[in-house]
């Protein structure tokens, strides 16, 4: 085990699977884990150079064989996927992992903090609850058009509608008025939500030195500002501004081939 100087690890919610190779490209270990002994394998490992995918639980383990000694890196899958020699299995997509992390162009991802993605968890939830939001408005618009109410989109229209139920409620049938007022009181129930978690996100806002100075930018404002914070970690991992801009999908996308250069649409 001393022997081995990179791993390629490749993540799963219970069995993952170990590839180990030395300095000379023999393969010392290649075999799976349980998740309750990924841990105690790595204890045992000398200090090396630990690969995984950027996927669901990467970073805490990342910063959890970290603490053990070791240099994790992580990539996107997309990176990873033209190592893979053939087929689909765990031990293919570990030895992959391996032998991608060593390119010298690779690209790797910065790992987060816990404190990191707990402010981007409040961005996706919120990004949840507003979505849900749309979704029940546009259900409470389209069921009292049914009745003849109409009011105006967005959220002038949403109060607007609200009134109108509340001031002519009584004159729709009771099937009508017990389901609306469930429709009402969940739309309620979201805007509560979206507007504690917009004030936890300010409130950390106000104590991260860097999303101060992104909200001085213009155009740019506390929720954009706390997303790009906790989303970047390490932004010298990209060369130029027009490259951060790629990451985020504001460029757009090249298709270029046998002399002949496309550019295709934006993404976001």
């Amino acid at each position: 085990m001393s022997e081995i100087v990179t791993i390629g690890l490749d993540l799963a919610k219970n069995v993952f699977q170990v590839h180990g190779v030395a300095a000379d490209g023999r393969v010392i270990v290649r075999r799976q884990l349980r998740r309750s002994d990924v841990l105690t394998f790595f204890r045992k490992v000398s200090a090396c150079l630990v690969g995984m995918e950027a996927c669901g639980s990467a970073h805490y383990w990342a910063r959890e064989i970290a603490a053990l000694g070791h240099s994790v890196k992580i990539m996107p899958p997309a990176y990873v996927k033209p190592y893979v020699k053939r087929g689909k299995t765990d031990a293919a997509d570990a030895e992959a992992i391996c032998e991608a992390m060593t390119r010298p162009t690779m690209w790797f991802v910065p790992v987060k903090s816990a404190e990191q993605q707990s402010v981007l968890m409040l961005h996706k939830t919120r990004e949840l609850l507003v979505r849900q939001r749309v979704m029940l408005t546009n259900a409470l618009r389209a069921h009292l058009g049914e009745f003849g109410m109409v009011a105006a989109q967005g959220l002038v229209g949403m109060k607007q509608l609200s009134e109108l139920f509340h001031g002519c409620g009584a004159t729709l049938p009771a099937l009508a008025r017990d389901a609306l007022n469930g429709v009402i009181a969940q739309i309620e129930s979201a805007e509560r939500q979206i507007e504690a978690i917009e004030a936890k996100i300010m409130a950390w806002h106000r104590g991260n030195e860097q999303s101060r100075r992104l909200a001085a930018s213009p155009g740019i404002g506390p929720i954009t500002a706390s997303a790009i914070a906790a989303g970047v970690p390490d932004a010298t991992v990209f060369r130029s501004g027009r490259q951060f801009s790629a990451w985020l999908g504001l460029t757009p996308r090249s298709h270029s081939s046998g002399g002949k250069e496309r550019n295709m649409g934006i993404t976001k």
